[in-house]
């Protein structure tokens, strides 16, 4: 039988991506012991009710206690602290990574309190779905989708190579990229379309002349689909947008820009222009598919997997 990568892993936050991470990591066999805890009492019950990790704990202290891999799995904003709190509790050699869509600030928070002789690798699965909370996760959600190891000056390359081996093992496809560029590059692929999907919901919620009887009912693939991701937890994106606050500016001031010139064009009656935008567009939104990011299903191929 092939030797586990890591022999216990610690996962802090017990939601879909840590849950993923978990059933991943077992399909593969690449931990010895998988170890969770979370900040609610309710998640760490239901999670030791359906058998998600091999033993629940109440603190995140406990948790990384003896882990040779530790990830944080809970919002950005509550990194921090959390990394203060099992700093003591860290054994020499482990790797301390997380999973956060915003690097730079994790890294201004967690750096400061991570001991010598522990590595800290920040990392980003480039992977989710709308659900949230341990019945979410399922063991495919990394496969064939990009996880960015984003290690800082002085890592140590043998336990990038390992980490960069962990999530392999999972599924994923895996690039090293520097922080400030991976918040730029997430702003765009990612924290200004969310950003948008919530304000589309919210200017449904505004216009009084649909109800919302109407825009339930009659969601079509545009509303339904665009704005999906609206349905995402309410407090990791405000984490977010507060601390990738800069990227996030830079690309939704880009973007007005572009929406600005939409409007001019059809208020001018520039169908040519109008087609052409809308070719150009419609290229880049294949070439996601043909890359196999994404499917051309309604519900972007999440549905036989998803978790309720």
């Amino acid at each position: 039988m092939k030797s586990p990568l890591y022999d216990r892993v610690a996962l802090i936050g017990l939601g879909l991506i840590a849950g993923s991470m978990a059933l991943a990591m077992r399909r593969a066999g690449l931990a010895g012991e998988i170890v969770g805890t979370a900040r609610s009492a309710e998640t760490r019950a239901v999670a030791a009710e359906i058998g998600l990790v091999d033993r629940v704990v109440e603190t995140a202290a406990e948790a990384a206690e003896g882990a040779d891999l530790v990830v944080l799995a809970v919002p950005v904003g509550a990194m921090g602290a959390v990394a203060a709190e099992i700093a003591p509790h860290l054994a020499p050699g482990a790797t301390l990574t997380d999973v956060g869509s915003v690097k730079r600030a994790v890294i201004e928070t967690v750096a400061p309190h991570v001991p010598e002789g522990v590595h800290f690798i920040p990392a980003h699965p480039l992977a989710g779905t709308e659900h949230s909370g341990p019945r979410s996760g399922f063991a495919e959600l990394f496969d064939n989708r990009w996880s960015l190891i984003v290690p800082v000056p002085g890592t140590d390359p043998a336990a990038t190579a390992r980490l960069k081996r962990f999530w392999e093992g999972m599924g994923a496809n895996v690039e090293e990229m520097d922080p400030d560029h991976h918040d730029l590059v997430l702003a765009v692929t990612s924290h200004v379309p969310h950003l948008i999907a919530y304000t589309m919901v919210g200017v449904a919620d505004d216009l009084r002349r649909v109800t919302d009887g109407e825009v339930i009912k009659y969601s079509a693939a545009g509303f339904r689909d665009f704005t999906r991701i609206a349905a995402s937890d309410p407090t990791m994106w405000r984490d977010v947008f507060l601390t990738n606050k800069e990227a996030t500016l830079e690309i939704l001031g880009r973007f007005t820009e572009e929406l600005f010139a939409l409007q001019r064009a059809i208020r001018t009656g520039q169908g040519e222009e109008l087609f052409d935008y809308f070719t150009r567009t419609r290229a880049i939104r294949r070439g996601i598919i043909e890359a196999g990011q994404d499917t051309e299903a309604p519900d972007f191929g999440r549905g036989a997997k998803a978790r309720t």
